[in-house]
């Protein structure tokens, strides 16, 4: 039997394989292959590689903790934070605005999307220019706040430009994330606990929270893994003390032509985003399951 087994199993493949829609699917695939291996497998194993060589060629670990010691980890630490805080106002603003636009009927809320989705395909660049602006010593806010006392207020060059610049980078994504889960809320449900005599706070905290909360875990790490490798928005709004990793690769690679030291920097982002992606797939696994379990 063992022998009709080992037998058979080489077999199988070769079946596949003499199918005309097998080989037509990956006379298909091929193309996406090669594509994927050239511009996606290649350059992130070639960066691998050269993070772990020395100036000689020699294997080494020194750029992986020189970029894990002193003012680079401190950039890493500042990296982290600011995505935080962007993830953080991204869902605050993000929430509040999906909320309302839930809450249209659909004409007017594909209006209020289009208004949040249009100036997300104008430059990066060219919105970050309009934010400096807006925010300068005799921009539109302190020109706006000159009669409240302090003005004018120091909105650029500093980490409060940096995080305002990145949320609004960031809001786009945040709402239209939030805004599929919420129109995705059965309204039943909320009537229901109303009718029984469940007041708004109680009928969010326990109902509307907990049916929209794996969005919001979603939006949130969507945000904060965007906002790890951001570069035009905070190498514009920032200053000294707000280099970001994505800031000190391009200094490293541009100035201190330091090509392994910048490739251990990149890799360790990537490292950061993908436990990003997988924390994301597994909140979107618990909130699929849930879902399922309050079906049944």
């Amino acid at each position: 039997m063992a022998a009709t087994l080992t037998a058979t199993a080489p077999a199988r493949p070769r079946k596949l394989l003499a199918s005309r829609r097998t080989r037509v699917g990956i006379l298909y695939a091929l193309p996406v292959v090669v594509y994927l291996l050239v511009l996606f497998v290649y350059p992130i194993f070639s960066t691998l590689l050269l993070s772990l060589k020395d100036a000689d060629g020699s294997f080494t670990l020194h750029w992986y903790a020189d970029a894990l010691t002193g003012v680079n980890l401190s950039v890493l630490f500042t990296t982290l934070r600011i995505s935080a805080e962007t993830a953080v106002l991204s869902l605050v603003f993000g929430f509040v605005l999906a909320q309302a636009i839930s809450r249209l009927k659909p004409l007017w809320a594909g209006l209020a999307m289009l208004v949040v989705v249009v100036p997300h395909f104008v430059s990066a660049l060219v919105r970050t220019y309009g934010w400096i602006i807006m925010l300068g010593d005799k921009g539109l806010v302190n020109e706006t706040l000159a009669w409240a006392p302090g003005a004018p207020y120091s909105l650029l060059y500093n980490e409060l430009g940096v995080v305002i610049g990145t949320t609004s980078m960031m809001l786009p994504y945040t709402v239209l994330l939030l805004y599929g889960v919420m129109r995705g809320v059965d309204r039943r449900l909320l009537a229901a606990a109303s009718s029984m005599g469940a007041g708004r706070v109680t009928i969010f905290r326990r109902i509307y929270l907990p049916l929209v909360a794996p969005g919001l875990a979603s939006a949130g790490l969507l945000s904060f893994i965007l906002s790890l490798g951001y570069y035009i928005t905070p190498a514009l709004m920032g200053g000294p003390n707000q280099t970001m990793i994505a800031t000190l690769i391009n200094q490293q690679v541009t100035k201190e032509n330091q090509w392994n030291g910048a490739a251990a920097q990149g890799v360790i982002l990537l490292v950061l985003t993908l436990a990003g992606l997988l924390l994301v797939k597994a909140v979107s696994s618990l909130g699929a399951s849930r879902k399922k379990r309050n079906a049944s």
